[in-house]
């Protein structure tokens, strides 16, 4: 059977749930791991039994065969990274969340993967979650009738000592706040199973931390297919994590997802005894077991099996819409995602800091 030989830049903490993913899926071969902290790269090479480099130009240069690479650097830094590694280096590549964090990256991106003649791989592996999949099949066969409220809340917490671990926390050059970061997966979600947003109203404040970008996000949006609907996210609740949740009220019946990561489908009005089966347990592991199905899609599509679901306009739509909740915030006026107005903070050029997580060498 042929294998996709993949590598993994980036050793942050999801890179392991990644390369354990990976190392699993007989259709793939690990070929290394890089990471500009030696420490880091080193641990993940041990675990894994395979080279690690600290410097992702010596790790292609000693393996040509790499024909894949996931992309798990600062989000700042995506964009960066895989434009070098698509023109210089002519590999397919996987981007974690939220892609980019300019609407202009995910363009240039994309277009220059066509020109190329290969792939980009977005990460919105909540999308594979069973309690995700129960309520979109509902929604589609209209089980819980015309959607009519849709609500997001999330209520995190992340005290200063999380910023504090690294440089690039916090920042609109490198990280973005709490709808960005934390929240991201959520917003996916309000597209995946509700449709296109059409309005956004939108305000942000920052409360528990001193940093630049907010963790505060609250705003009310309406739908193209007539529903509405509000979003709360904040990592400003305090001392711990209290929920994450997207709740649907139909014309016909109620639905609400939550646990740590949209796992638990806890109220579904057409059958409550679906609930159980249609739940999974994410105690072990926060980002749950969706990686596992990406990365059978994903080989999937490189085998020429089938299309990956995720392509680049269900992306860029799934960050327009990321951007015109800052859009709004900054002009104090309701936003359009449709419109793809681009945020003036998000992602703003800051070369001292990126140059933290650059390679050094040529």
């Amino acid at each position: 059977m042929k294998k996709i030989n993949i590598a993994v830049i980036g050793s942050g903490r999801i890179a392991g749930h990644h390369c354990k993913n990976i190392k699993s899926n007989p259709e793939y071969n690990l070929v290394a791991v890089c990471d500009l902290n030696e420490e880091r790269v080193n641990a993940y090479s041990k675990e894994y039994e395979v080279p690690g480099y600290k410097s992702y130009r010596t790790m292609f240069d000693k393996h040509p065969e790499i024909n894949l690479v996931a992309i798990i650097t600062p989000s700042g830094m995506h964009y960066e990274h895989s434009l070098e590694v698509l023109t210089k280096y002519k590999k397919n590549i996987i981007v974690e969340k939220p892609t980019f964090l300019k609407l202009s990256h995910i363009d240039e991106v994309y277009q220059t993967a066509e020109k190329l003649g290969l792939n980009v791989f977005a990460v919105f592996q909540n999308r594979y979650n069973k309690a995700v999949q129960r309520v979109k099949t509902a929604i589609n066969n209209e089980e819980l009738g015309k959607v009519q409220i849709v609500s997001v809340r999330v209520r995190w917490c992340r005290p200063q000592r999380y910023y504090d671990l690294s440089p690039w926390r916090g920042t609109f050059a490198q990280d973005g706040g709490a709808i960005t970061n934390q929240g991201v997966h959520h917003i996916d979600l309000l597209r995946y199973l509700c449709g296109e947003v059409s309005e956004v109203k939108t305000e942000m404040r920052t409360f528990g931390a001193d940093i630049e970008v907010e963790d505060t996000c609250i705003s009310t949006l309406k739908f193209a297919n007539g529903a509405v609907g509000t979003l709360e996210i904040t990592t400003a609740a305090r001392p711990d994590d209290f929920e994450a949740s997207i709740s649907v009220v139909g014309s016909k019946g109620l639905m609400q997802i939550g646990g740590l990561a949209v796992n638990e489908l806890q109220i579904f009005t057409p059958d409550a005894k679906e609930q159980a089966a249609h739940s999974e347990d994410f105690s072990k592991c926060v980002y749950g077991n969706g990686h596992e199905t990406f990365y059978k899609d994903v080989a999937d599509h490189m085998l020429e099996r089938k299309k990956y679901f995720v392509d680049y306009l269900e992306a860029k739509k799934s960050l327009g819409l990321l951007h015109s909740f800052y859009v709004s915030s900054e002009t104090g006026v309701p936003v359009s995602p449709q419109e793809f107005k681009q945020s003036k903070f998000l992602g703003r050029p800051d070369e001292k800091l990126a140059d933290l997580y650059r390679t050094k060498d040529n």
